[in-house]
């Protein structure tokens, strides 16, 4: 039985584009679709492409509420129940049957789907909808799609979006595929400005007086609307409900509603069915999942916080959190296109014109800005790893993707080749990052499924956490009634049924999950069972349960949350933090990555805490650290050990400073000294560190003497000038050849002799090349023999100084004799002579002595015959000797 479209499409602008989309299915099996919002291609376009082929037809939702609410409307529209014709798949909830023909499904169920079912048996059409937000899922989906389609050509493939690039997706998903433009006239919109008079973010996200400013403007917007509803855009399901909490007091007469993917499906599907005729008209509150996932009816008023939330990592700590920041251009568009569905609008923006102008114009793909462990897990599960071969819409970073593809390693999920371990496909299944499957898993084995899987559920979910406190949080969901305890119980149950056999039963004392495995989201039955022994081939956890007192694991203490921070530190051991700095505001914890975070309320007084949520931030909150906790519970030093033991070093520094070896023993936990006491460096231990020092502050760290500068200047220039066989001096060179010319004086630093005690000069002298050292004074004299009779010192130039030349500075008198300019180096180097007057004071440079004879020093002669009259200027000096005056004069100077 074919979908009556006609039907269906009663009442929506996208009917009018059924036709063409069919001829372009007939000329392609892939088509990009591009319609605005509300126009109806999220109800119409399955329906269609049930009608064309016989499978199940499969659309994807980047949010859960979008999926059910879909499948609802259009079972609704077609007259079944939900879950007959028309069903859908989410995280914890599946209504389907075996002659459901479109599912709707959110990306991630489609992909975990996808590695039990590579080829989508009994799939003819994927509809990827919502492609413009650029979700990491979807993206993936896109790629891993593609590469199906190469062995099922049969298989239609259609992208939706209300704005995105098109020639880019059809390049993507085509070759290229065609694209399918269907566009409505559009209903005036008035755009109005009301900025707050107070800044909208401080360091702890969106301040409350921000909220009270935009709960004051949709309570004025709404009652100047003559007509229709008003729809309030907010960051986050947080602010949705302080801003509502604010419009019911403030608003008196309309019907304040909540819209977000937390509130119940019969809340959510409330607010989008509209209004009752007859009834109040109503404010919705909303997140960015009114922008375009869901159409809500009769909105004619848009109020805009311009604020938006996503995920970001931050590459210099090595974490993700979720970020507050202004919206994109391109958002904002959309939000306030939804005041103009059916009729003319308004938007009210509560920025001035320049904020909005200077927000970016598109959101940046989340592929680039979040973390990528799962993702590179999915990819490595599908013989991909890290992307390879798939054609993406962009690639995944590299710097993300390496810090991936090395915490997938470390969890035991992926081999050295990046592929995936029988250990990470049991990972892959569990719909959680799989740091935090890891954590299920074991942390199952150690304190029982009920406080595992309550802290798993807690940290994957979206569910705030008063004071950053894991445990205390989970003790008010336990006794708690409303709607974020019963989501919270709801994902803590169905990951129980992920939870591998445990050795307790929890504090309930139900039998284990593995007793009785439920089907997952993604279709397939049964949970997952590791059989590795643990992180890098440690013991098993049954190894070491931490049982209470009762015999049951997490019983007692607290209500059974005690060991919530060996959860949370088997997930991320890298994140253990000890308090190092007590202020006034809280505390300033190490974590064992490195990074320094503030913490502030009962936590503070912490000595170890496992964090599981770590974001940036500044202001007295982060305490000058740069980061502030945001989850974490307290853990005893016991179970930092069990949960960080690869992380754990107990090992000797030694350190090579101010000329001496000095050593310290540590005991730490990553970055975390935990013990630190001075021990004497064994010889190994210490040479090691005086070659640390050498490479890195070079030959510097020694003070030389005259002797040894003046030996190795003196090699140097024989290297320069000769080359083989004599010895490089440079500072490299030397560093690389410490074993041929420094090892015994390195044995004697390293065992305690004092860096100024160490001959340099007899060590550079191991260098000599025998049997051509003979020749070396000759070579390279320490001093030049003037025909005086003086030997007169020469000044070698620095051994890293490849043009400076050889100087000897000496009183021109003493010169006479000499025709040419000696030379060093068997002649190749010569001497560049420093002529002084009688009183020692230049007269002239020279390394010719011929040229300077000949030429310049007639007007020396001439000069100096006056100013001392009693020295001899003969007009030939290259011919005359020296007196016996001169002669003794020089040997008394020189």
């Amino acid at each position: 039985m074919t979908f009556d479209l006609a039907r269906i499409g009663d009442g929506l602008a996208f009917a009018a584009a059924l036709d063409d989309l069919g001829a372009a299915l007939d000329a392609s099996s892939a088509v990009v679709v591009s319609s605005p919002p509300g126009t109806g291609k999220t109800t119409l376009v399955p329906p269609l492409l049930a009608s064309r082929t016989a499978g199940r037809v499969i659309v994807t939702q980047p949010r859960r509420v979008a999926a059910r609410a879909a499948a609802r409307r259009l079972a609704q529209l077609d007259g079944s129940p939900l879950g007959t014709r028309v069903g859908f798949t989410v995280r914890g909830e599946r209504s389907v049957s075996r002659d459901t023909r479109i599912e709707f499904v959110t990306a991630g169920v489609l992909l975990r789907r996808m590695l039990d079912d590579p080829g989508l048996d009994g799939v003819d059409a994927v509809v990827i909808d919502e492609v413009h937000e650029r979700a990491l899922e979807t993206d993936l989906l896109i790629g891993l799609l593609g590469e199906v389609r190469e062995l099922r050509d049969d298989l239609a493939l259609i992208a939706m979006s209300a704005t995105l690039d098109a020639a880019r997706i059809a390049e993507v998903i085509g070759d290229p595929a065609p694209v399918l433009e269907h566009t409505v006239p559009a209903h005036p919109l008035t755009e109005r400005w009301a900025p707050s008079p107070v800044p909208r973010l401080d360091e702890r996200g969106v301040t409350r007086g921000f909220l009270d400013h935009v709960a004051r403007t949709a309570a004025s917007g709404a009652r100047e609307l003559a007509t229709g509803d008003t729809l309030v855009f907010a960051p986050g399901a947080w602010e949705v409900a302080e801003i509502a909490r604010r419009l019911r007091d403030e608003a008196r007469g309309f019907d304040v509603r909540e819209l977000h993917g937390q509130i119940p499906a019969a809340e959510q599907d409330a607010v989008i069915r509209g209004r009752a005729p007859g009834a109040e008209p109503r404010i919705i509150v909303t997140t960015s999942l009114a922008e375009s996932s869901l159409t809500v009816p009769g909105v004619r008023l848009v109020v805009d916080s311009c604020l938006s939330r996503f995920p970001q990592r931050d590459s210099g700590r090595g974490m993700s959190g979720l970020v507050t920041a202004g919206a994109a251009r391109s958002s904002c568009v959309q939000r306030a296109g939804r005041a103009t569905r059916q009729g003319p609008g308004v938007v009210i923006r509560c920025v001035d014109e320049r904020t909005y102008a200077a927000a970016p114009a598109r959101p940046t793909p989340e592929i680039a800005t979040a973390d990528l462990a799962d993702a590179a897990l999915l990819l490595a599960c599908w013989g991909a790893p890290g992307g390879t071969g798939l054609r993406l819409l962009d690639p995944l970073p590299s710097d993300a993707l390496g810090e991936a593809q090395t915490v997938l390693h470390d969890l035991g999920a992926t081999d050295d080749d990046g592929r995936a371990t029988t250990e990470g496909r049991a990972l892959a299944r569990i719909p959680v990052d799989p740091r935090l499957a890891r954590a299920l898993i074991e942390g199952t084995e150690l304190v029982g499924a009920e406080l595992a899987s309550g802290v798993v559920a807690l940290l994957g979910g979206d569910i705030r956490v008063p004071d950053a406190d894991v445990a205390a949080a989970i003790v008010a969901l336990r006794g708690g009634r409303g709607p974020d305890a019963r989501r919270w119980a709801e994902e803590a149950e169905r990951l129980r049924r992920f939870a591998p056999a445990s050795r307790g039963s929890g504090r309930n004392g139900r039998g284990s999950a593995a007793e009785t495995p439920a089907a997952s989201e993604t279709g397939a039955p049964g949970a997952p069972t590791l059989h590795s022994s643990g992180r890098n081939g440690r013991g098993s956890a049954a190894e070491t349960p931490a049982t209470s007192e009762t015999g049951a694991p997490g019983a007692g203490r607290r209500g059974g949350v005690d060991d919530a921070g060996l959860v949370i530190g088997l997930a991320f051991p890298g994140r253990i933090a000890r308090r190092v700095e007590q202020t006034a505001d809280g505390a300033v914890f190490l974590l064992a990555s490195g990074t320094r975070a503030g913490v502030r309320g009962p936590l503070a007084g912490a000595e170890w805490l496992a964090v599981a949520d770590v974001a940036r931030a500044s202001g007295r909150a982060a305490a000058g650290s740069g980061a502030l906790v945001r989850a974490a519970a307290v853990i005893s030093e016991e179970h930092v050990e069990r949960a960080a033991d690869h992380l754990i070093t107990d090992r000797v520094d030694a350190e090579f400073v101010n000329g001496r070896v000095a050593a310290r023993r540590e005991r730490r936990v990553g970055a975390i000294v935990r013990s630190s006491v001075p021990v004497r460096a064994a010889a190994d231990e210490g040479r090691a560190a005086v070659e640390r020092a050498l490479h890195r502050d070079g030959l510097g760290v020694f003070t030389w003497s005259d002797a040894a500068d003046q030996l190795r200047r003196r090699l140097a220039l024989l290297h320069r000038a000769i080359g083989s066989p004599w010895p490089d001096m440079s500072d490299a060179a030397l560093a690389d050849a410490l074993d041929s010319w420094l090892s015994p004086e390195i044995d004697a630093l390293a065992t305690g002799t004092p860096a100024g005690r160490i001959d340099l000069a007899s060590a550079l002298r191991r260098l000599l090349p025998w049997p051509a050292a003979v020749d070396f004074d000759a070579l390279a004299p320490e001093r030049l023999e003037v025909p005086s009779g003086s030997r007169i010192r020469i000044a070698y130039p620095p051994a890293d100084d490849p043009t400076a030349r050889p100087v000897v500075a000496v009183k021109l008198q003493e010169c006479f004799g000499w025709a040419e300019t000696p030379r060093l180096a068997g002649g190749r180097e010569p001497v560049l002579f420093h002529l002084l007057s009688p009183a020692g004071r230049p007269l002239a440079v020279t390394d010719d002595l011929a040229s300077f004879w000949s030429g310049p020093y007639a007007q020396v002669r001439a000069e100096m015959r006056g100013r001392y009259p009693k020295h001899p200027w003969p007009e030939d000096p290259w011919a005359a000797a020296p007196t016996r005056h001169t002669k003794n004069r020089a040997a008394r100077e020189g």
